[in-house]
C-alpha cells in the first residue's frame, strides 16, 4: 500500500541519500535468492535508520528480527567505535548470508547473532541498550516492548517497523487477524506509556520512533 502518491514517494527517494555499495549488493542478493524480499528495509528506510543511529550514537544496539542483515548494517553506521549490535532471528537458514555481509562490512566483530525465540533470548542478555529496532512477528510487539523497556538507557530510542500494517490498522478488524489486533494494542500502548514519548511516522509501512524519557 502506498501512503503517499507514487510520484511523491519517487521524489522523496530520489532526493535522499543512496545506499552504500555493499548494501546495494545485499539488497540485490536478497531479492534474487530469499523468500519474501519485501521484508527488507530497503534503501530509503535504511538511510533513515542510519541517520537516526548517527544522531543517537549508540554503544549498544538490539535488533529483534534480522532477516538478511540489511537494517543491522544501517544502524551500525552510527554506532560508537567500541559499540556492539546484537541481532535476533528465528530463521537459522539466513545465518550464513547475514554473516557474509556482516564480515564484509567491517563491523563483523561488533555484531553478535542469535538464533531462536527472542522472548527467550532477550532476558538472557545482560545489557542496557541505546537503540532498539523491533521488526519481527507483530503479534509479540507488546511482549518485546515489555522485555526491553527496563533494559533501555535514559534517552534511548526504540524503533518499531510495520506499525501501519498495509493500512489494516484503520480498517474494520477481522477477528481472525491476530497481527493487526496486536498492532492496534501496541500502537496504543506505546503512545500512552508515561515512560516514553512516541511519534508514528508514515514511512513505508509505518515506523514508530519512541524515546525513553530521561
Amino acid at each position: 500500500m502506498h501512503f503517499l502518491p507514487e510520484e511523491i514517494e519517487d521524489y522523496v527517494v530520489n532526493h535522499s541519500q543512496s545506499e552504500p555499495e555493499l548494501l546495494a549488493s545485499l539488497n540485490t542478493e536478497t531479492w534474487q535468492t530469499v523468500l519474501n524480499p519485501r521484508m527488507l528495509s530497503g534503501d530509503f528506510q535504511g538511510r533513515l535508520l542510519s541517520i537516526i543511529s548517527k544522531l543517537v550514537r549508540p554503544t549498544s544496539i538490539l535488533e529483534i528480527g534480522t532477516y538478511t542483515g540489511y537494517s543491522a548494517l544501517c544502524m551500525c553506521e552510527g554506532m560508537t567505535s567500541k559499540g556492539t549490535l546484537r541481532t535476533i532471528d528465528k530463521n537459522e537458514e539466513l545465518y550464513d548470508l547475514q554473516r557474509k555481509y556482516f564480515d564484509l562490512s567491517g563491523y563483523g566483530e561488533q555484531i553478535h547473532q542469535y538464533i531462536g525465540n527472542a522472548l527467550d533470548i532477550i532476558p538472557t542478555i545482560d545489557e542496557k541498550f541505546d537503540l532498539v529496532f523491533i521488526d519481527a512477528d507483530k503479534a509479540n510487539y507488546s511482549n518485546y516492548f515489555d522485555l526491553i523497556i527496563d533494559k533501555m538507557n535514559p534517552g534511548g530510542v526504540i524503533l518499531s517497523d510495520n506499525v501501519l500494517w498495509s493500512g489494516k490498522v484503520i480498517q474494520e478488524l477481522d477477528p481472525k487477524d491476530i497481527d493487526t489486533k496486536e498492532l492496534l494494542v501496541y500502537n496504543k500502548k506505546i503512545n500512552e506509556d508515561s515512560r516514553v514519548e512516541t511519534v508514528l511516522l508514515p514511512i513505508r509501512d509505518g515506523l514508530t520512533l519512541t524515546r525513553v524519557i530521561d
